[in-house]
């Protein structure tokens, strides 16, 4: 875990230009990228950068062209999807984050788990399903309790925990409102816990204790009785071991910059990988700030660091 002087200087505010705070957009978790955005937004200007608000759902997207360099928080589906830092790409301005193949596959639960099960990497079993899938067949499959989930949505959108068979069917019909492909993922039931990234690092590992046994929507941003532990309660080795984990994963899906990824532990204690967040939530209830705080790292210093993995774009693509 690295102390902030070890991240190196940031830049001076002066540096970033005009900046562009991506947030709402027109996805299912427009209200909590609302939240993160604002929030990022204040942190940005109290640091003295020349920080603007852009809610792509409500201005047009040309209007970026006015801005030297973008902050991304758009969550879900036309801003962690790939589709705003293509637009971004094509325009010539620098963005946080991944780039448009780490979050396109990131944002898809279903190819970043083909992708980390061929780079030789754990992730829980699943299958695709559909309208016509048996629930016995899903049962022998995978085992009782199950997940069902949208392939392409965040925040726990859609996602039903099955305990009886019988209600397979309705589980999956939720989630097939929000995506054509829909996952069943075995349960793994020995802890839950998150790996923020920062600038190539991994910060310290939070364990999360939802009070209701899943950690749903509900349990993310509503409840005020989720337990984060940081310290997770892992062993030095264990926690170095799932940080590595996650470096890994987030390395393979081409991720870089910042971002998160979320694992859970079995009942003996081995790792496996649930899935990557290219533009994880910045609430008071979010999960970098948490662990970038057990790190020494602020909130206001955190975003800066954040903005700064802009400048990777411009190394890379010769950008501004």
């Amino acid at each position: 875990m690295s102390a902030p002087a070890a991240m190196g200087p940031v830049p001076a505010a002066a540096d970033f230009g005009r900046v562009a705070v991506l947030y709402g957009g027109r996805a299912a978790e427009r209200e909590i990228s609302l939240i993160s955005g604002k929030a990022v937004l204040e942190a940005l200007s109290r640091a003295g950068v020349d920080a603007h608000g852009f809610d792509p759902a409500e201005r047009p997207i040309a209007e970026l062209a006015r801005f030297d360099r973008a902050c991304i928080l758009l969550h879900g589906r036309f801003g962690e999807d790939g589709t705003i830092q293509g637009v971004l790409d094509l325009m010539g301005i620098p963005y946080t984050g991944s780039g448009v193949l780490a979050s396109a596959l990131a944002m898809d639960k279903w190819r970043s788990k083909l992708v980390w099960r061929g780079a030789g990497l754990p992730t829980p079993p699943w299958m695709c399903i559909g309208p016509q899938s048996r629930a016995e067949e899903i049962e022998a499959t995978l085992g009782i309790p199950v997940y069902i989930k949208p392939a392409n949505e965040g925040s726990s959108i859609g996602v039903t925990r099955v305990s009886s068979a019988a209600d397979l069917h309705a589980a999956y019909r939720s989630a097939a409102a929000f995506d054509e492909v829909v996952l069943a993922e075995r349960s793994v039931n020995g802890g839950e816990y998150t790996v923020p990234i920062l600038a190539g690092r991994a910060l310290p590992v939070i364990r999360i204790v939802p009070a209701n046994g899943f950690y749903d929507y509900e349990a993310k941003y509503l409840r005020d009785d989720t337990r984060y532990l940081c310290p997770c309660g892992l062993g030095a080795t264990e926690e170095t071991a799932v940080q590595a984990l996650a470096l890994e994963a987030f390395a393979v899906l081409g991720g870089r910059g910042w971002g998160r990824v979320d694992i859970l532990c079995d009942e003996a204690g081995a790792p496996w990988l649930l899935e990557a967040n290219t533009v994880p939530g910045m609430t008071g209830h979010s999960l970098v700030p948490m662990g970038a705080r057990a790190a020494g790292i602020d909130f206001d210093e955190l975003v800066v660091r954040i903005l700064a993995t802009s400048f990777e774009h411009r190394t890379a693509r010769g950008g501004r």
